[in-house]
């Protein structure tokens, strides 16, 4: 079909200067243009790409490029025709039956890119014969110079390429929230701040591992109980990672030391009952074993029946005597299997409290070669443990393991990549503290932490440790309306952020699933830590929940930035790689297709999966689509999209 315009008819396509001075122009191609974008408006974007309304020969095409444009995707041939007549151009640009007849013209709007590329570079000619034009006719003035001329020879070119600006970091650096000392209770808080004041060392240390020692003092002792069955431990998995020579060793030990005086004097307390039950087990084992011997040697009949009765007996009296273990609240360096021994020796309860970073290397196998998360997997959830090996049996009803550690930075990156860790939930049940370092601001001379507030310390941690310590069923803190109202509130604002697609959590969903469990462990510790002799009587109030809820949006700042370290967020891992690949191969452009060829299948199993990258990385700056001709449709292979690559990571700036 071909199209007339209401100003005259116009079958001619004239790529070239036509017979009758017609300068360049395709009017199929215009035509074609706005055909494809009431066709289908979601090539609008990529014809925007390629021309302007501007572009246009004939004025009657730019005046429909306008209005399809202002209509954007509801532009169809009704909504365009409409559109043409409120603004009184219809009649102008050739009626309606013009305006429709542009989309039944139109071959396919599939090589709409094509059809303006053809638009856009009969324009270029156009005023390059402009330019001419206006050069020769300023030559025939008389009176013109050389610098006249210049000046009418400057023709319009194509814009130069934006400068690459900065790109912007994939993981933009995160202003990471101080610990919040005021959640503490104060004799707690005194002494927090007073090791950090006189270590120098930021309070997120001392306040964390705080945290662990209230955990170590009272896991396995008391449960809070939220509401219907949901009934939450008060054991935690913390972590705080600073880099060398920021005095690790001595805050850590200045936070633990009262739990290794509480775990001796329990020992102590505990050493005359185990040398009573020792002996009275051996007294008994004794005389079972000199009746059996009687029982032996005397001669069938009654009397030896009643002989062999009494042996088994008194077997079965001394086989019933237990023995206290020696109490246990703390480990460093132990095997999984160790750790699970000694829970079940002591009732379910232990801390595995560290200065270093070692206990993950044995969790990954150091020993055994393969890793073994049973234990601390069901040992921070509570559930059942039970052991069947062929040289021991052992079982935990309710295990509550503790664990506090304080690394170097660089071990976190490392257990990111322990087989296991990640896909099991491992990493999930840590609470991470990221501080910023003191190194190179600190004083010299420090005040330090006044006697009365570390005796305070001290005789607390030790007190609520031994109060609990005989307790077999543990203590039900149960929540105060307020609480649980305040609980809710949170669970009801961090229920979006664990969204997997656009949660701002989302990327960290197992760890951030777990958090309102561990802000009702919070709660529940520090509810203790306030109530030191009576918490088990009395409700967690509100103002103790809000202080948990605070301690729970500080850890999940942390948590952000650590898992992005780790590289929880598949996109931003892969874009890195690509970024790498990149910069190795100091590639000026690249196309998609090539730079697939160079990854790795088991970070990109197919091309697909670099899409997410790529697109990352354009908006980040990194890369930038190579402006290329549209080819039309075919039924070859569709060429590859090419990449200009930020000079940066060639070496060129």
């Amino acid at each position: 079909m071909t199209l007339h315009s209401a100003s005259g008819p116009d079958d001619n396509v004239f790529p070239f200067p036509g017979p009758d001075g017609a300068p360049p122009n395709d009017l199929q191609a215009e035509q074609a243009v706005l055909g494809a974008l009431m066709l289908n408006p979601a090539v609008l974007g990529d014809v925007a790409a390629v021309m302007d309304a501007g572009d246009y020969y004939r004025p009657a095409h730019e005046t429909i490029h306008r209005a399809i444009m202002d209509l954007g995707e509801a532009a169809d041939p009704i909504t365009v025709t409409d559109a043409l007549r409120r603004s009184g151009d219809l009649a102008r640009v050739g009626g309606g039956a013009y305006v429709s007849g542009l989309v039944s013209a139109t071959p396919t709007a599939a090589n709409a890119e094509y059809y303006a590329a053809i638009v856009r570079e009969t324009a270029k000619r156009r005023r390059l014969i402009e330019a001419g034009t206006r050069l020769v006719q300023a030559a025939n003035t008389p009176g013109a110079d050389a610098d006249t001329l210049r000046a009418v020879l400057a023709v319009p070119t194509e814009p130069e390429p934006a400068a690459w600006p900065d790109p912007v970091p994939l993981t933009a650096a995160r202003t990471l929230p101080a610990f919040p000392l005021d959640t503490l209770p104060g004799w707690l808080k005194e002494y927090v701040a007073g090791v950090a004041e006189e270590s120098q060392t930021p309070p997120d240390m001392a306040g964390t591992l705080a945290l662990s020692v209230l955990a170590t003092a009272a896991g396995g002792r008391a449960v809070v109980h939220i509401r219907g069955r949901w009934r939450e431990p008060v054991n935690l998995f913390t972590v705080v990672a600073l880099p060398p020579a920021n005095r690790k060793s001595a805050v850590f030990a200045a936070m633990t030391n009262p739990l290794y005086a509480a775990e001796k004097a329990l020992g102590e307390a505990a050493a005359g009952r185990i040398v009573e039950a020792e002996l009275t087990a051996r007294l008994a084992r004794e005389v079972a074993e000199t009746a059996a011997v009687k029982a032996a040697k005397a001669d069938d009949g009654p009397e030896r029946d009643q002989l062999v009765a009494e042996a088994i007996g008194l077997a079965q009296t001394a086989e019933g005597i237990a023995v206290p273990p020696q109490p246990r609240l703390l480990v460093d360096d132990a095997t999984p299997e160790a750790i699970t021994s000694l829970l079940a020796e002591q009732g379910g309860r232990l801390a595995v409290l560290s200065a270093e970073g070692g206990i993950f290397d044995i969790i990954a196998g150091r020993y055994s070669g393969t890793p073994n998360l049973e234990v601390f997997l069901k040992g921070h959830a509570g559930d059942r443990l039970r052991v069947d090996r062929r040289s021991r049996q052992e079982f935990v009803e309710a295990p509550a393991l503790t664990m506090g550690l304080a690394v170097q930075p660089s071990v976190l990156e490392d257990i990111a990549r322990v087989r296991g860790f990640d896909g099991r939930g491992l990493l999930a049940r840590f609470l991470y503290c990221l501080p910023a370092s003191m190194v190179g601001s600190r004083r010299i001379i420090t005040e330090p932490v006044a006697p009365a507030v570390a005796d305070a310390y001290e005789v607390n941690v030790t007190s609520l440790t031994k109060a609990l310590a005989d307790w077999t069923d543990p203590a039900v803190l149960q929540l105060t309306p307020g609480a649980d109202a305040l609980l809710i509130a949170f669970q009801e604002r961090l229920e979006p952020q664990l969204a997997a697609r656009g949660g701002e959590l989302g990327h960290i969903g197992k760890w951030a699933g777990k958090l309102a469990g561990t802000v009702a462990r919070i709660a529940g510790l520090l509810h203790l830590a306030a109530h030191l002799t009576n918490g088990h009587t009395r409700p967690v109030t509100e103002d103790t929940m809000a202080a948990a809820v605070e301690l729970g949006d500080y850890f999940t700042a942390h948590a952000l930035a650590v898992f992005e370290a780790m590289g929880a967020d598949s996109t931003v891992t892969r874009a890195a790689t690509v970024l790498d690949v990149c910069r190795d191969n100091r590639w000026r452009t690249v196309s998609r297709r090539d730079l697939f060829t160079k990854l790795s299948r088991t970070d990109f199993p197919t091309a697909a999966d670099l899409d997410p990258a790529l697109s990352l990385l354009e908006e980040h700056g990194y890369l930038r689509l190579e402006a290329v001709l549209p080819r039309p449709r075919t039924r070859g292979r569709k060429p590859s999209p090419r990449y200009e690559i930020h000079p940066a990571l060639s070496g060129d700036e």
